[in-house]
């Protein structure tokens, strides 16, 4: 049986997949890069993938139904969940579906440490 090695980057907004890859390709990692969790669906990828990196929120299947579609289909692929809305809720159904992290894109952490900096200032 081969190695999986790739990694999966589901993201609609390209920006964030070319961060993404380049952060974990700086690191050594193979990556492949999908603009929607149907394209990720059509690829090779589905099945060589040894970790799944999706966005929560995207247009037609969200990462929360991806995840449940291949966990149906008997994917095992680690799956790990970035949002730039963070909510409990959504936190929570992901983990119990089996997700292993949960994470909050930098961006609206950086948005979130400038409105406290500037509720500091009074600006």
């Amino acid at each position: 049986m081969p190695t999986l090695s790739v990694i999966s980057v589901i993201d609609d907004d390209a920006s964030v997949r070319a961060a993404t890859s380049n952060l974990l390709g700086s690191h050594g990692y193979p990556v492949q890069t999908f603009a929607s969790a149907e394209e990720f669906l059509r690829s090779a990828q589905l099945n060589d993938s040894a970790c799944v990196i999706a966005d929560v929120q995207m247009p037609a299947m969200n990462g929360l139904d991806l995840l449940t579609h291949m966990r149906n289909q008997g994917h095992k692929a680690p799956f790990i969940f970035i949002t730039a809305f963070p909510e409990e809720s959504v936190r929570a159904r992901a983990l119990k579906a089996g997700a292993i992290c949960f994470l909050t894109k930098p961006f609206s952490c950086v948005e979130t440490a400038l409105k406290r900096d500037r509720g500091r200032t009074g600006e």
